[in-house]
């Protein structure tokens, strides 16, 4: 799936939050997003997935425009995002928390669960055998049953993107996924982001860590102050003279 986004902008009074930001990702491709705090990263993600309404711009997925699709209709559509601060079901296990994240199932028709409770029985067996694929290849069998409270940051992290995945997204947002993550469980989610890759999942990810981003993108973004200032290969971008005076000059 290729992600289009065309002159993107949000406004909060005289404040260009997000401001005429176009740029592509391609199908199959992982793409970085980065900027000092306070740019217009993860407001661009939520205006990208449906979570904000923009005042101006476009965005398509393929060929299809998403514009007049909320968050819910956007997923379904194929493109999900992560949270920088993970928004697990706290009091729900871990494979509770990817079983929630399953598309609509006939079991939440009255209809259905009275007249097909044969056909509810398969699918919920089926999704039980994909949560458990899941499970394994996040590496997270061993605390299947942990409620996702009590998991550390990274492994929180870990729950989002299985839960992304179970929606059965061709692209997918990443909003900070090494942040407060330890550097063996960094290389880990890299790995496992990869892996998905590999499948044909596109990816485009926001992240501080320069240096596990630079690892995983073949194109860098950045945006300061609402705008889009570069793009191109990491290295290219990252000896940008106007991208270097950015982060020396940009909010902590």
């Amino acid at each position: 799936m290729t992600l289009t986004v065309e002159g993107l902008t949000k406004v909060y009074g005289a404040v260009r939050v997000v401001d005429r930001v176009s740029f592509t990702v391609p199908t199959g491709d992982i793409v970085g997003l980065i900027g000092p705090n306070g740019a217009g990263k993860s407001t661009l993600f939520s205006l990208v997935t449906g979570f904000l309404s923009a005042n101006e711009g476009l965005v398509r997925l393929d060929k299809k425009s998403l514009d007049q699709l909320s968050s819910v209709e956007r997923a379904r559509a194929g493109i999900v995002r992560t949270f920088q601060v993970p928004r697990e079901f706290s009091h729900l296990t871990v494979r509770q928390n990817l079983m929630a994240a399953a598309p609509k199932q006939s079991g939440e028709s009255l209809a259905d669960l009275f007249f097909r409770p044969g056909r509810i029985r398969e699918e919920e067996a089926a999704i039980s055998r994909e949560v458990d694929e899941l499970l394994d290849f996040l590496r997270l069998s061993h605390i299947a049953l942990t409620p996702a409270g009590r998991l550390s940051g990274g492994q929180k992290k870990l729950v989002e993107l299985g839960r992304a995945l179970m929606t059965r997204a061709g692209l997918i947002l990443l909003d900070e996924p090494f942040a407060g993550v330890n550097p063996v469980l960094i290389q880990e989610i890299a790995s496992r982001i990869r892996d998905l890759n590999a499948t044909g999942i596109s990816f485009l990810i926001i992240e501080h860590d320069l240096g596990a981003l630079t690892r995983l993108v073949s194109t860098l973004h950045v945006m300061d102050r609402g705008r889009l200032i570069a793009s191109g290969a990491p290295a290219q971008v990252l000896a940008n003279k106007q991208v270097r005076e950015a982060y020396l000059g940009g909010t902590s």
